[in-house]
């Protein structure tokens, strides 16, 4: 032990200083707490039943929108290569804010992250997966420059392929606001706000819901990564904001119904 150099009292000294160094960010909190209570053990799984009755309904649809977009269908012609999309994926933040999006580009990008890929009697499968096949994430627009498009608030619908347009004005610049003064945002032609409506899931999973949800909008937005670099398309993920900030842009209620997620969609330069 002499031979390495390290003296007894010497490297209880480095542990004590990397004990206190840890102590700060591995201090038990309510995430620690989270984390224990959801664990799955064969004491806590099951003891409910699952009633059909009682399920929320799959889709959200807004009684009154201002209009309600069809979308043209999505591109999808070509033979894009997967490789190279994940090989050439980055989060790509700076914009060529003067010029609009196309609405096919945008509709491509939708069906890419949510988009019905197959119907089974009532099962309707998509492009992502998501835990039980509850689909609990639900997809708004923010929209600043889109070709055929209002600047406003959008929700997208896949089992209609539509837009309800929902509220109308620029929000960019407040968005940005509450995603911490990220300038991307007021600069980007879209940007996704993915919400979750938190009963689909809980219906099935309880509290090990909150788990799932945020797994779920992981899966949709890796897909809009990749649809993006296809297109030649700017994406950079946002999981920086001030929940109730944009849950009220949007207009959610941050309790059923809360903002997860955001990504930002824009033109980038050739080679950028």
């Amino acid at each position: 032990m002499s031979g390495c150099g390290i003296h007894p009292h010497e490297f209880g000294g480095q542990q004590m200083s990397q004990e206190k160094k840890q102590s700060d960010f591995m201090k038990p909190g309510i995430g620690n707490k989270f984390q224990e209570e959801t664990k799955y053990t064969t004491e806590r799984i099951g003891g409910y039943t699952l009633d059909s009755n009682t399920f929320p309904d799959p889709f959200k649809n807004y009684e009154s929108p201002l209009a309600v977009i069809p979308l043209p269908q999505p591109e999808l012609s070509g033979d894009p290569d997967l490789w190279k999309a994940l090989y050439r994926r980055r989060s790509r933040r700076v914009y060529r804010n003067a010029e609009s999006l196309q609405l096919g580009v945008l509709s491509t990008l939708l069906w890419a992250t949510q988009g019905i890929t197959e119907k089974y009697g009532d099962t309707l499968f998509r492009s992502a997966p998501s835990a039980g096949g509850l689909f609990p994430v639900e997809t708004y627009l923010s929209v600043r420059l889109v070709e055929g498009l209002e600047g406003g608030i959008y929700h997208f619908r896949p089992g209609r392929f539509d837009l309800e347009f929902l509220k109308k004005g620029d929000f960019s610049r407040n968005l940005a606001g509450a995603a911490l003064d990220q300038g991307i945002v007021a600069s980007a032609q879209a940007t996704f706000i993915w919400s979750a409506v938190l009963p689909r899931s809980k219906w099935k999973y309880r509290q090990r819901a909150y788990r799932y949800i945020y797994l779920d909008a992981g899966h949709i937005c890796q897909n809009l990564y990749l649809a993006g670099e296809a297109l030649g398309l700017g994406v950079c993920a946002i999981g920086a904001f001030f929940d109730d900030d944009v849950n009220a842009i949007v207009g959610l209620d941050g309790f059923d119904e809360t903002v997860i997620y955001m990504a930002t969609v824009g033109k980038i330069s050739e080679g950028k």
